[in-house]
């Protein structure tokens, strides 16, 4: 069974549909890239996902249950949202940190603030802030920054601060990890070593949807790629049928840029 389907869903912004009849699924430890070009709705897809802006249509399943019907008003209740969102980490492009926190408690914060919505919270405080801890540093050591857990972002380069924020993301245990072009703040050097860090996950089989514009890496770490444009899903395939072998007329013109 897929982890995640997506089915019919549309977002407009003051009578713009940026998102047309949207529907794909993913399955478990899948890697999916999305392409396209600025404008073709890629970035509000992931935030739709994420619950970050709600969908006008559609609905959305992880796991089989109904996280969102646009046809139910209960699923647009903010408390209800607030839970739905677990289930996907977001990497955001300049990284999102707290520039008052350091790399270890940028990780740390928001399993924080959900364990003191646990009963056991306040007798069990010192050990679940022990586990919590414990936790971020594994995180941190496996981003390869176990010696800037103490850092805060000013003092960090552009691909420590993105390692941060993917250890932030994990530090909640999505189902599904979503990067929204996690690069494209990043020169080449500092680049690599944020796809690095991606590839290995892909390659420990993280759940993942990665929106970007490095066509080499798409290709090389998805299982799935989708093409959009003008906020519809024009192709979708492998890697070797959406690179080597598209069909749509408008994949070939943007394929025909890199």
């Amino acid at each position: 069974m897929a982890i995640l389907e997506i089915e019919h869903i549309s977002k407009s912004f003051n009578h713009i549909e940026v998102l047309k009849d949207i529907s794909f699924s993913l399955e478990k430890g899948q890697a999916v890239s999305i392409i396209g070009s600025s404008g073709s709705g890629k970035t509000t897809l992931l935030r739709c996902l994420n619950f970050l802006e709600t969908p006008d249509k559609g609905i959305i399943r992880v796991n089989g249950e109904t996280l969102y019907d646009a046809s139910d008003p209960a699923a647009r209740l903010e408390s209800a949202i607030r839970k739905k969102r677990l289930h996907f980490g977001l990497v955001f492009q300049s990284f999102n940190l707290f520039p008052q926190y350091t790399a270890l408690e940028n990780v740390m914060l928001a399993k924080e603030l959900l364990a003191r919505e646990q009963p056991d919270y306040k007798t069990r405080k010192k050990e679940i802030h022990e586990e919590i801890q414990a936790l971020a540093e594994s995180l941190l050591t496996q981003m390869g920054l176990g010696s800037r857990m103490s850092s805060y972002p000013h003092q960090l380069s552009g691909g420590q601060c993105q390692r941060v924020a993917i250890a932030r993301a994990l530090a909640l245990s999505p189902d599904i990890l979503c990067f929204d072009e996690p690069t494209s703040a990043l020169d080449p050097e500092l680049t690599g070593e944020v796809l690095r860090v991606i590839k290995n996950l892909a390659d420990d089989n993280t759940t993942m949807i990665i929106v970007t514009h490095e066509m080499a890496f798409a290709r090389d770490v998805a299982d799935h790629v989708i093409f959009m444009d003008d906020g519809y899903i024009v192709e979708q395939g492998s890697p070797v049928q959406v690179f080597e072998h598209p069909s749509e007329e408008r994949t070939k013109q943007f394929l025909a840029k890199y």
